[in-house]
Parts: structure tokens; C-alpha cells; sequence
């Protein structure tokens, strides 16, 4: 069975009232469907979206402790002999059978398909992805745009010495760069440690390269935005303005 099944929703209560049940171990006994099963082995497999337990064991041995019914098997995983390809296997697999054979990459193609077309997980998670986007790039451009605010003296003083506007509009810019290059650096590590410290538990995730990517693009892209509507500001600013009062 897997890991978390074990740990979890299939674990013995515990011999004392109010005690954290007790994870199966190998050479344990469970019943299912009032049949007794033998706990052979514990499989670490890679998290699901559904919460029921998995248990791996051969076909005969589900049909006797499956309840009787039509259909029973959804698909048969094979293997391929050493040295052959995948893809002409299954190609073979479907030729003599009239059965669809996939690739493992085929598989998991399917797969996504499947919950793009008929579950909102995507959709879900999409939407979370975007609200958060949309709620980082308002708020960091509102802070960056107060920091020119309170600055603005400054960059007066600047174009009444004859700063070009070339220069301010550098300047702004390296502000931007370094504030989100801390920002992204302080963010990845951060989520880094967490994704370490969860490895292996209920709520573990997934960091891989791709992702840090793309969060460093979106990062680059709000602060640019919000260094843009700063440069307007001091771009439209008379120098005078800032020694009146």
C-alpha cells in the first residue's frame, strides 16, 4: 500500500485513549471486505488529489477482495524488455489486441487532458495563480510608487543640477532591479526551505527549475511595470516645483 494510506486513513487507532493511531508496518494484517490481507510491503508514491488509500496488489487477489461486479480492471501496466522501444510496443499492443496501448509520456498526457476537460482543478488553480499575480503586482507597485513619492524632493534637486533624464530613468530602474532582486532572493529561499522541510509529508511540493523561472519572470515583469509609472512621475516633474513652499 502506499505511504500515505498507511500513515494515514488505514493506520491503527492507538491502544490508548486519546493516542495517535499507529502507522501499519510490514507483516501487519488489515480486512477488507471482510477478507484478511497481509501488509507485504510500503510503497513512497508521489501524492494524489484523491484522499482514499491505494493499495497495489495482483489482479486475482483485487477480484477475490473486490465486491462482484462487471468491470473491475481499469488498465494493465506493463513493462518493456531491455532494449525495446516503448512506443512500438504499444503500437504492437494495440495492433494484435484492438486495445489502446500508451507511452508512459502518452499516459500522462491523457491524463492532463482529462482533468483540464472534466475537473476545475486547473481552473482552480489558474485563478489563485492569477489573483496572487495580480494582488503582488498592485501592492509592490504601490510601495515602490509611494518610495518615488517620497523622493520626488530628490529627484528635483537632480534635474535642476541638469540631470538628464536618461540618467533618472537609469536610476529608477536600478532601484527596481535591486529591490526585486532582494525581494525574489528572500521569496526563493523562503519557499525553498519550506519545500525541504515538507519533503515526504501531507503537504509536500514540488520546486523545480521551471517554476523559479517563471516566478522570476512574473517578478521582473511587476517590477518594471511599477519602475514605468515611476519614471513617469519624475519625467513630468518641474524642478522648480520641488523649491517652492
Amino acid at each position: 500500500m502506499d505511504e500515505a494510506g498507511a500513515n494515514g486513513r488505514l493506520a491503527k487507532p492507538s491502544e490508548t485513549p486519546g493516542g495517535k493511531p499507529v502507522p501499519l508496518q510490514v507483516g501487519d494484517t488489515m480486512e477488507i471486505n471482510d477478507k484478511r490481507a497481509y501488509v507485504v510491503g510500503i510503497a513512497r508514491a508521489t501524492k494524489t488529489f484523491q484522499s482514499q488509500p491505494i493499495i497495489y496488489t495482483t489482479y486475482s487477489r483485487a477480484k477475490n477482495f473486490a465486491l462482484s461486479e462487471r468491470k473491475r480492471l481499469s488498465y494493465v501496466l506493463v513493462k518493456s524488455k531491455a532494449g525495446e522501444n516503448p512506443e512500438a510496443v504499444a503500437e504492437r499492443i494495440t495492433r494484435q489486441t484492438g486495445l489502446k496501448a500508451l507511452t508512459a509520456e502518452q499516459f500522462k498526457q491523457v491524463t492532463f487532458q482529462y482533468m483540464i476537460d472534466h475537473t476545475s482543478i486547473i481552473v482552480n488553480f489558474g485563478l489563485v495563480v492569477l489573483i496572487g499575480f495580480v494582488v503582488g503586482a498592485a501592492v509592490t507597485g504601490q510601495i515602490f510608487y509611494n518610495f518615488t513619492l517620497d523622493n520626488l524632493r530628490h529627484f528635483g534637486v537632480f534635474k535642476a543640477m541638469g540631470t538628464t533624464d536618461r540618467i533618472l530613468r537609469r536610476m529608477i530602474l536600478l532601484q527596481a532591479l535591486v529591490v526585486g532582486a532582494v525581494g525574489f532572493g528572500i521569496g526563493s529561499g523562503l519557499v525553498s526551505a519550506f519545500a525541504a522541510l515538507t519533503n515526504g509529508s501531507d503537504v509536500s511540493m514540488t520546486l523545480n527549475w521551471q517554476l523559479l523561472l517563471g516566478s522570476g519572470g512574473a517578478v521582473l515583469l511587476i517590477i518594471l511595470s511599477a519602475a514605468f509609472i515611476s519614471i513617469r512621475k519624475v519625467l513630468n516633474l518641474e524642478p522648480a516645483v520641488v523649491f517652492k513652499g
